[in-house]
């Protein structure tokens, strides 16, 4: 099979007016997570992949879907051989989770030369959080290990909605309705987090505390590049449209709290109006702050070591999805002057690209797209080798969905009415020349 070549459309200009260069694309390996027979017959019949993530080491990709499995695709090291054609990607490993979930965050020390490595962290519900190894050797394989996540006046399990496991890998931070938790990951079977912190400042009462804090489930949670004191920041971002920074190194509270204003942003007021945070992501500087909120055709770019205020808003993307249809970052390659890409997934199947993002305070129009799938795209993720991209599609189609759920909860919960969309696919796709490795 020939590789496939995917029209780029070019839609931006350089600050010399210039037209912005665009990568050629050429698919190099996919797979399908429904066979010909299932696509074509009824739709309950269907599962779709509702996120992707590379791996530290940038050998594989973990992929979560919709029938509660996690899946581990190791690509293969001949992947930029161009004289193969394009390929049928196939797991190397798929794990069965006893319930649905959305928290998935590989370990940060991932790689395919160290076995005790290949671990990530998922949580569920009714479930504490487990780890996992990426790689057993059957599918219903017990977790390794599992951390407490409960509240001790009940003893019941806490919902986890957010999750991240940044470097060195140590710790990870969970976050869930009006709480952060922060765990040692040696501690695995205790009590519990090391850590604690509570978004608002009463559970009884929200006006104690002056009414600093935040009310809601964190729905997204991200972890900057540390400052030149080596201390990074968590930012938190919830369902209720909140956002916290925290530095759980020198504090138990917050740095700052701010509740996203459709009076700050530009254009109409339901132009980018979303319905909460379904992801934070720090750009390759640690300067801004990009927010992705659900069922919003803006990201939201905040100048958080500057100005702390709106930037800008990446705008011309199509999202009205309660999906979580995540974006990527880069460092920009034309230029060196502190800009960085913004790679992002839309629900008709394309993805949007933005080029020197930080770098103009208004609002920004893609610099070009492409369209590699025919259903939303919940992750464009680059390698960071910066020459190829994966893109992963799928979703389903349901206009009841509550605010306090996430989009694969509530499709888990009323699968049959709603209908699961023919393609949800992987694709890797080259960018240019490069290597991966």
């Amino acid at each position: 099979m020939e590789h496939e070549s995917v029209p780029l459309v070019t839609c931006g200009q350089a600050d010399d007016g210039t037209e912005i260069q665009t990568p050629k694309t050429q698919l190099l390996a996919q797979h399908f997570a429904n066979p010909p027979a299932e696509c074509s017959g009824p739709s309950s019949n269907r599962v779709f992949y509702s996120s992707a993530q590379w791996t530290a080491d940038g050998t594989t990709i973990i992929t979560g879907s919709s029938d509660n499995s996690v899946s581990s695709f190791v690509l293969p090291a001949d992947l930029l051989d161009f004289d193969s054609g394009t390929r049928q990607l196939e797991p190397q490993a798929k794990i069965k989770l006893p319930e649905p979930t959305q928290v998935i965050a590989p370990a940060p020390f991932f790689s395919l030369s160290e076995a005790a490595s290949q671990t990530f962290l998922v949580g569920c519900r009714d479930h504490p959080l487990h780890i996992y190894h990426a790689f057993p050797d059957d599918p219903r394989s017990a977790p390794i290990g599992h951390y407490k996540l409960i509240r001790h006046e009940t003893e019941q399990y806490i919902v986890p909605a957010s999750l991240v496991w940044p470097y060195p890998g140590t710790h990870f931070i969970c976050g869930s309705a009006n709480r952060l938790d922060y765990f040692d990951v040696s501690r695995h079977g205790s009590d519990g987090p090391v850590l604690t912190v509570p978004t608002i400042p009463s559970k009884r009462h929200i006006s104690k505390g002056h009414g600093v804090g935040m009310k809601g489930t964190v729905s997204a949670l991200g972890v900057s590049p540390p400052d030149v004191n080596g201390h990074p920041l968590v930012a938190a971002g919830t369902w209720t449209r909140w956002m916290g920074l925290y530095d759980l190194h020198r504090s138990d509270g917050a740095v700052a709290n701010w509740r996203i204003s459709e009076s700050d942003l530009p254009g109409s007021p339901d132009s980018y109006a979303g319905q909460g945070v379904v992801q934070v992501l720090w750009s390759p500087c640690g300067r801004y702050l990009i927010i992705n909120e659900r069922h919003a055709d803006g990201l939201l770019v905040y100048d958080i070591r500057g100005s702390g205020r709106l930037l800008s808003v990446l705008a011309g993307r199509k999202n009205l999805s309660q999906q979580r249809l995540n974006c990527d970052v880069f460092p920009s390659s034309q230029y060196e002057n502190g800009g960085f890409e913004v790679w992002a997934g839309s629900q008709d199947g394309s993805v949007i690209v933005w080029d020197q993002v930080g770098l103009t305070a208004a609002e920004m129009q893609p610099s070009w797209s492409w369209n590699p799938h025919n259903s939303p795209v919940c992750a464009s993720i680059l390698h960071k080798s910066g020459s190829v991209v994966a893109t992963c599609s799928g979703g389903w189609e349901h206009s009841d969905v509550n605010d306090e759920y996430d989009a694969v909860d509530e499709y888990a919960a009323q699968g049959r009415s709603c209908k699961i969309l023919e393609e949800s696919s992987l694709k890797i796709w080259s960018l240019g020349g490069g290597v991966v490795g």
